[in-house]
């Protein structure tokens, strides 16, 4: 059909374009996404909104360069609807949740409850 013969090198060539394609997909990839694992690694509040611009501004450059930058600035969050305790600890649930780990229950065995001095359990 070709009006030649295809031998062992042009099937070894074919592999090897498609494998170099392979790693450069994922290569690309990894870049893109590289701003939202240094947030995430960094406990970022906005890692999640860092994540999302790496790789929606990849294309562009501008928007990736950006995101870059800020998965490495010092944020203070200001939330007037919690104490800072408490948005500490919602940020560290979303990098728990980012990470794609489970939270580690403590399983504590339940307090024995002792009866109190006032109740006589002897009849």
């Amino acid at each position: 059909m070709l009006g030649f013969e295809l031998d062992i090198w042009d099937y070894l060539t074919f592999a090897t374009g498609l494998a170099c394609a392979i790693v450069g997909i994922v290569a690309l990839l990894w870049i893109a996404g590289l701003p939202g694992q240094i947030a995430i690694a960094r406990k970022h509040p906005e890692a999640e909104a860092v994540k999302v611009m790496g790789f929606a501004g990849f294309l562009a450059v501008v928007p990736w360069i950006q995101a870059f930058i800020w998965a490495f600035k010092p944020t203070n969050v200001v939330d007037i609807r919690r104490f800072p305790a408490e948005e500490a600890k919602a940020t560290e649930e979303e990098i728990v949740r980012l990470k794609g780990e489970t939270e580690k229950k403590h399983n504590k065995a339940p307090a024995k409850e002792n009866p109190s001095p006032d109740s006589d359990s002897t009849s």
